[in-house]
């Protein structure tokens, strides 16, 4: 402190340095630390979506139960079968579930099967479909009345 108030008295005397009406002093404090911040770029752990099938060949499914998720087209559907937005296979109705390979001929005009099947344009195309067989109905109707 006696430091500082002999600093100030001799800025005062000198004339070429402050004049002496004004006394401009500042004091400055550094940081006496460095900011913390991670030395490493650690990875993100991004979950797996589990895309595929959900449901075998064979198997017996409710209704709205979900086949198969897919990004690109993989599957398709079939009797029974709906199509999500996002490529999903769900059933339309309760029955067993069967999968064949089909060959398909895809609508170029469309905008989607162009970014599908562009490459693909003169070949065959075999894609698995999924098919919902539903189970048998009762006879246990009885005919009341004809028209």
């Amino acid at each position: 402190m006696i430091l500082l108030t002999q600093l100030l008295t001799c800025i005062k005397n000198s004339n070429f340095l402050v004049k002496s009406t004004t006394t401009n002093l500042a004091c400055v404090r550094y940081a006496s630390k460095k900011a913390s911040s991670s030395t490493r770029n650690a990875p993100i752990r991004v979950r797996p979506k589990h895309r595929g099938w959900r449901v075998q060949d064979g198997y017996y499914v409710k209704e709205s139960t979900i086949l198969a998720t897919q990004l690109k087209p993989r599957f398709h559907p079939g009797l029974y079968v709906g199509f999500g937005k996002n490529g999903t296979l769900y059933a339309l109705e309760s029955g067993k579930v069967m999968i064949t390979c089909e060959k398909i001929n895809p609508n170029m005009s469309h905008s989607w099967t162009k970014r599908n099947y562009a490459d693909r344009k003169n070949s065959v195309i075999y894609k698995k479909h999924f098919n919902i067989i539903p189970e048998s109905q009762h006879n246990r109707f009885i005919l009341i009345d004809t028209l």
